[in-house]
């Protein structure tokens, strides 16, 4: 019964929901709407509070056990807990304080602070310094892509070559239709490539929707999908 239940309602409203996409009555539209914002979010409030939990669950686990790199999980669980506050106390932006913001003392002082304080100051700079380290990795993995072993790597360093000339001066000085052909490559064949690829990924998408509505994969359901 335990996994009956949520087979028969992921059947009924993965049906629904296909239905709602192609069936304009004003009811089923009101339903489809309930679904997608109401129920939506009250799933999204579980989840948090669920994720939460494991993710304390799994670094309390790392540091009592001295797991390897369990120092980095105090950083984790410390940057959880400021996050947490400022967020309460603060709200996300300077015109919405937080739900604490009248609580006076503390909550008076942190509500100087908010999430967009912490995005600003703390998370850009982290994703800066993380892609300008990528760079180099990039690179590497390029040099060792662009190696024109067969007929497709070969096509591959052509066009790598032709698009990152054009796209800087020199290369308009050399030959001056580079650019234009560069940006015909983006244009039409790396756009009918990217289309050729959603169109499978679609499709994937399709199939594994099918089979977790029809009951056929169960992986979902925990315990080895049986």
């Amino acid at each position: 019964m335990k996994r009956r239940i949520p087979l028969i309602l992921v059947l009924v409203l993965g049906i629904f929901a296909a239905i709602a996409f192609v069936v304009p009555h004003p009811s089923v539209r009101g339903v489809d709407d309930v679904m997608r914002n109401d129920v939506l979010r009250i799933i999204g409030a579980f989840s948090l509070v669920l994720g939460v939990g494991s993710i304390i669950r799994h670094h309390y686990m790392k540091i009592k056990r001295k797991a390897e790199h369990w120092p980095y999980s105090w950083v984790t669980l410390s940057t959880l807990v400021v996050s947490a506050i400022l967020g309460l106390f603060g709200g996300i932006d300077p015109n919405a304080p937080g739900v604490l913001f009248r609580a006076g003392g503390v909550g008076q002082f942190l509500s100087n602070f908010h999430m967009q304080t912490l995005y600003d100051n703390i998370m850009v700079p982290l994703a800066a310094t993380m892609f300008a380290l990528l760079a180099f990795f990039m690179a590497s993995a390029a040099y060792r892509a662009f190696r024109a072993r067969n007929l497709e790597a070969t096509l591959l360093l052509v066009a790598a070559f032709v698009l990152m000339l054009g796209a800087v001066p020199l290369g308009r000085m050399l030959i001056k239709p580079l650019p234009a052909f560069a940006e015909w490559i983006l244009t039409v064949p790396n756009t009918a490539a990217k289309r050729g690829i959603m169109f499978g990924v679609g499709l994937g998408t399709i199939a594994t929707s099918l089979k977790i509505i029809l009951g056929i994969e169960r992986g979902w359901l925990g315990g080895g999908g049986s």
